[in-house]
């Protein structure tokens, strides 16, 4: 579009002081303590997080660092995986970084290192960054294609004017939305407060009470049954058809994936197999009912569960779970969400500590009598109703504020607005 008469047009790589690098290509020796060691995790909504971070000897980093030595008001920027991240440094304390970053160096005498940051945040520079991707296993953007982004060039006053706008309007807006996240903090706590109680101490404040003889559930009600999942359900898994056969895809049985379970209602697939795939692989017909979980998965996902709505098939890194009829599907699948940390702890010793069949049938599970389970689900199920409602609105603000950041980022550094007596005198000062 269109910008300012006076403004330029160029490359990243005219504002530059120095080449573009990056952090080593070889994993250190981690530390329990010595010189923060930052990958592209680092960078956590625009600004570098170091809590949590890894550590290496000085001794590595004196090697790493002759190569890539963040200063003040160097821009790091993330060129592999989590592409276009990006951040400010805005200390002075020693650390090191990771091949995942890049490090930008802008001539400070020229041009303004805070507002080239906020022009690499801009949603123009973001859809360069994602165009000039590669994605193999992951997406990279190349060190080749950095110094290409094309950025505007303001004045140096008003890249400094406009710097300062930025600054100011954007930590309203981020305290805004640091306000949205509290409060979206709490109500998910009160949700699962809410859960937990209900699931493990019943609806009745007045019933006795006996040691449940399981740790993590602490007493339970005394007419209540604890038991295995095994003894109450079928617990069994799915199956990835061969992916060279054509005749197993595009079919109408929906297949659902760890990814796809996400704590409701599962309605619908990414995928679908055949017939043909159901009835030559291991894979079966799972009834509505059928509860799923995650045994394995990025992130959040492995613990997870899900109930179908509809008749699926699954892959192996399900578990599906067919409750008897002395248990209710819906009962169970709150008390899995009770149990979600429970059931993370689990696992085997690999990276992911992934589940298996035998860790999931040897879950202790609690067995109200039925018709109070289904007390229990239907009056959890109001209270959650009215908490996810205000979640919902919370997240909606979330997201219209991150939307208007974005705007008013790409509006200033495209020349769109007049900064100019825009910024409050005590802040341009």
């Amino acid at each position: 579009g269109e910008v300012p008469e006076h403004w330029s047009i160029i490359r990243l790589k005219n504002v530059l002081q120095c080449r573009i690098t990056d952090g080593p290509h070889t994993t250190p020796e981690f530390i329990d303590e010595g010189v923060p060691f930052l990958s592209v995790d680092g960078i956590q909504d625009g600004e570098l997080r170091f809590d949590g971070c890894r550590f290496i000897s000085e001794k590595d980093h004196e090697e790493f660092s002759r190569k890539a030595q963040p200063v003040r008001d160097d821009i790091l920027m993330g060129k592999a995986a989590s592409t276009g991240k990006i951040a400010r440094v805005k200390t002075d304390f020693t650390f090191s970084i990771w091949s995942p970053l890049a490090l930008i160096r802008v001539d400070s005498q020229l041009s303004s290192p805070s507002f080239y940051e906020q022009a690499l945040k801009s949603a123009i520079s973001q859809a360069q960054i994602d165009v000039l991707c590669t994605s193999n296993t992951q997406k990279n953007i190349s060190m080749d294609d950095i110094p290409r982004l094309v950025m505007t060039r303001p004045t140096i006053e008003e890249q400094l004017a406009i710097a300062t706008f930025l600054d100011h309007e954007t930590a309203k807006i981020d305290a805004l939305i640091a306000e949205q996240q509290r409060l979206i903090d709490l109500l998910q706590e009160k949700r699962q407060a809410v859960i937990s109680h209900a699931v493990t101490k019943g609806l009745n404040p007045h019933a006795p009470m006996k040691d449940s003889g399981v740790e993590w559930l602490g007493e339970v009600p005394e007419h209540w049954v604890v038991g295995k999942l095994s003894y109450y359900a079928v617990v069994s898994t799915g199956a990835t058809p061969d992916r060279q056969r054509s005749d197993y895809w595009g079919g109408d049985i929906p297949w659902i994936k760890t990814g796809e379970v996400r704590y409701e209602d599962i309605q619908q697939a990414e995928e679908c197999i055949t017939e043909l795939a159901l009835k030559e692989t291991s894979c079966d017909l799972l009834q509505p009912g059928t509860l799923l979980m995650a045994l394995y998965g990025q992130g959040v996902t492995r613990g997870r569960v899900g109930l179908l709505a509809i008749p699926a098939s699954c892959n192996q890194a399900c578990a599906a779970i067919k409750p008897f009829l002395v248990l209710s599907a819906r009962f169970l699948e709150l008390y899995f969400v009770n149990a979600y940390t429970h059931i993370r702890s689990l696992g085997n010793e690999t990276t992911q500590q992934n589940l298996n069949l035998d860790y999931v049938r040897g879950l202790e599970v609690l067995l109200p009598p039925q018709e109070e389970q289904n007390l229990i689900w239907r009056s959890c199920g109001e209270r959650i109703k009215g908490i996810d409602s205000l979640l919902g609105c919370s997240f909606d603000a979330i997201a219209l504020l991150q939307e208007r950041r974005s705007a008013l980022i790409s509006a200033a550094v495209t020349g769109q607005i007049d900064v100019r007596g825009l910024v409050p005198e005590a802040v341009a000062a």
